[in-house]
């Protein structure tokens, strides 16, 4: 809970952005409130507990010198609050109007001392404590299970703000992350976030910029849809940063978030709002394979570059096509190829999985010793659907270099890093090679048409921005 020497805001305003501040040093504190007003932040708080030998009339002057470049918070966290301070409350409550009294426009209290620190200020001669109780509510959750615990924040939000009471509502760590940014499509007074990676204070939290900058927190308000991919692990995609600049930049209202969840059925059956707006149109569940759209294209025009080829039929077709990878990556091919007219073959560390792909779709399935020396013809085309040569294990190759002379076309379905060792060895060999990241941008050139409605995908910036954030 915290109070503050402001007024009731209106109706509606934007979720403010915080930078929590966790340095040790009070010089170095105050200076990170100036690299946060740099970044963007609107607030910044500073948690004073955090600083070595922290004496408040030496170092509250020096934290709250004006002229400062953002109001601050100031937090004096308990140790029962999961905060460094181990005293008695009455010191920390001294500290606390201190702070107001040299102007700091917030001070965070703990309910469960509330009423006690009122009536501690009580005959204080200080007009921003006079006739206030809370102005603003804090309530910080943890989402203990799933990502739908979220969900209840959201109805405590959503209430407060019909209500036109200001709250600050989060749920903690990575399965809580998408409430600091839907807080302000529900009326959240404030999200909080750290000044850089590394530099969290508390799990979950995300950085001032990806709040600006990559999930575009500003733009973001009751009538948003909500977009995003759901699984788990989900933190390491690209999607959120290219599909928000695209929403964005062709003026659709809506956000793309991470949605790390274990289990769907919970999902889906929670945030059933027609807002949440990706999986349920008209009501119904409807699926497409992103991927086969993303990485059959990306081949074929591969082909179509380097090759002579008809243009009336797809440059797969008759062609024969050997798929690494009996997964979610390597089905899509699979299906894709044998849709274009390719005959198929599937290889697998588990050749159970590959045979059974394989009898799925009508091709063949080999074990990867065999495929060592598979070449019955020339021109193959070989797409590696397997994580083998994925950063940090970059030496790795799925195939070997000798086996590679008998391909015409190598697809690498890794993009991290762009060029793996297959396409160089395979390029070495004289292949056509195509990299994961031409597929990437494929699929989410689809998925933006798919979620927007059929708008045109805006190319040349999902492209700049997949190539700017990928290694």
């Amino acid at each position: 809970m915290a109070t503050a020497a402001t007024s009731t805001p209106a109706a509606w305003q934007p979720t403010l952005v915080c930078a929590s501040l966790t340095v040790r040093v009070p010089r170095e504190m105050a200076a990170d409130v100036a690299a946060a007003a740099a970044l963007g932040a609107d607030v910044a708080e500073l948690q004073v507990g955090c600083l070595d030998g922290f004496e408040p009339r030496r170092d509250l002057p020096v934290l709250l010198v004006q002229p400062r470049p953002l109001p601050v918070i100031v937090s004096y966290r308990p140790k029962w609050e999961g905060g460094q301070y181990a005293g008695e409350d009455e010191p920390r409550f001294e500290t606390l109007l201190l702070a107001m009294e040299l102007g700091a426009e917030y001070v965070d209290i703990e309910f469960k001392v509330a009423d006690k620190f009122m009536i501690f200020c009580q005959g204080r001669n200080l007009k921003t404590i006079q006739a206030t109780r809370a102005d603003i509510v804090k309530i910080a959750t943890t989402a203990s299970v799933d990502i739908v615990d979220t969900s209840g924040m959201f109805q405590v939000l959503a209430h407060c703000q019909e209500k036109q009471v200001p709250i600050i509502g989060l749920v903690m760590k990575e399965r809580g992350f998408i409430s600091r940014i839907l807080c302000a499509k529900y009326g959240g007074y404030l999200t909080f976030a750290s000044l850089e990676k590394g530099k969290e204070s508390a799990p979950g939290q995300p950085t001032v910029s990806d709040l600006i900058n990559k999930y575009k927190i500003r733009q973001i308000g009751p009538d948003t849809k909500v977009f995003g991919i759901i699984g788990n692990p989900v933190s390491h995609g690209k999607s959120p940063i290219v599909e928000n600049q695209a929403f964005r930049s062709v003026g659709f209202d809506a956000v793309f978030l991470p949605f790390l969840s274990d289990d769907l059925v919970k999902f889906l059956s929670t945030f059933s709002a027609p807002d949440y707006a990706g999986f349920r149109p008209d009501g119904k569940l409807v699926g497409y394979n992103t991927d086969y759209s993303g990485a059959i294209s990306a081949i074929e025009d591969g082909i179509r570059a380097s090759q002579p080829t008809d243009s009336t039929t797809s440059p797969l077709a008759g062609r024969l096509f050997v798929v690494i990878g009996a997964g979610g990556a390597g089905k899509a091919l699979a299906y894709g190829a044998k849709e274009k007219g390719a005959r198929v073959v599937i290889a697998n560390r588990t050749f159970a999985r590959a045979q059974e792909l394989a009898n799925i779709i009508g091709g063949t399935a080999l074990t990867l010793s065999e495929l060592e020396n598979y070449h019955p013809k020339e021109g193959m085309i070989l797409a590696n659907a397997t994580s083998v040569g994925m950063h940090p294990n970059v030496d790795e190759i799925p195939l070997s270099k000798e086996a590679l002379k008998s391909y015409a076309v190598v697809f690498d379905a890794v993009f991290v890093p762009r060029e793996t060792r297959l396409l160089r060895e395979a390029a070495a060999c004289g292949a056509t090679v195509i990299d994961g990241l031409e597929m990437l941008i494929r699929l989410v050139m689809v998925q933006f048409k798919l979620f927007t409605g059929g708008m045109t995908a805006p190319e040349r910036l999902m492209r700049e921005a997949i190539l700017t954030k990928t290694h």
